[in-house]
């Protein structure tokens, strides 16, 4: 594998669902901020030559002590970039801060989602490599259907086709740029970067992923974060 990956970590949230005063990146989650999980996993890779963190614009600086405080540089490059008013002008603003915009490979990893694991992250960067576009995500367990607006059923969709899509999704750079401009030109809002890139009808490769790399969002994500976190710990011992 080529040292070539960098990485666009999303830390610009905010902590409405969370019912949080401040951005839900910053809240404690056992002995340190949500942020520093995910960080330090990318941080560790040898493969990631890059570290985009973006933040919000009045968070730069609490940012910055947070990672002179913490030591976490490890001789990485980190550079900062200012979120948008959604996710997806948060990852465009990121994605123009790229070294290798032609010929490079991007992550894009959600701030919120501090579980990830490495062997994960490395399978993804294998897949991307051969295919130009790779997510990582898990067979959906619940049976969902979708609902009229009067929340009356519509239909039952077949199970065996529905995943659940997580972040990490690795994209070569110049689609998920290509991807992310068609989509400003059409003003046109997605839920994620794989959809933006299957507008532009690329073919996508879904990784299975872990049922413990949830996105933290309300006050009982953070309740199931710690059970992760001490059933980790416990099988370290």
């Amino acid at each position: 594998m080529n040292k070539d990956y960098e990485l666009i970590l999303l830390a610009a949230g905010h902590g409405r669902r969370m019912r949080s005063s401040k951005n839900k990146i910053l809240l404690p989650l056992l002995d340190k901020p949500l942020i520093e999980y995910p960080l330090n996993i990318f941080l560790k890779d040898e493969y990631c030559s890059h570290i985009i963190l973006v933040v919000k614009e009045d968070e730069v600086e609490l940012i910055n002590d947070l990672l002179r405080q913490e030591q976490m540089f490890s001789g990485k490059k980190i550079t900062i970039a200012i979120g948008g008013t959604e996710r997806q002008h948060s990852v465009y603003n990121g994605l123009k801060k790229l070294n290798n915009k032609i010929s490079g490979i991007v992550m894009i990893h959600d701030g919120a989602r501090p579980f990830i694991e490495l062997e994960a992250v490395h399978r993804l960067y294998k897949e991307v490599q051969k295919m130009g576009a790779a997510i990582l995500g898990v067979p959906a367990k619940d049976t969902i259907k979708a609902v009229y607006p009067n929340q009356t059923v519509k239909v039952t969709l077949p199970r065996s086709e529905l995943w659940q899509i997580q972040t990490p999704q690795a994209f070569k750079s110049s689609i998920v740029l290509q991807a992310h401009e068609k989509a400003k030109e059409d003003h046109f809002l997605g839920t994620d970067d794989a959809s933006l890139v299957e507008r532009i009808e690329k073919e996508i490769v879904v990784i299975e992923g872990s049922y413990d790399n949830i996105k933290i969002t309300t006050p009982e994500d953070m309740v199931t974060g710690k059970a992760i976190l001490l059933h980790r710990k416990q099988q370290k011992k």
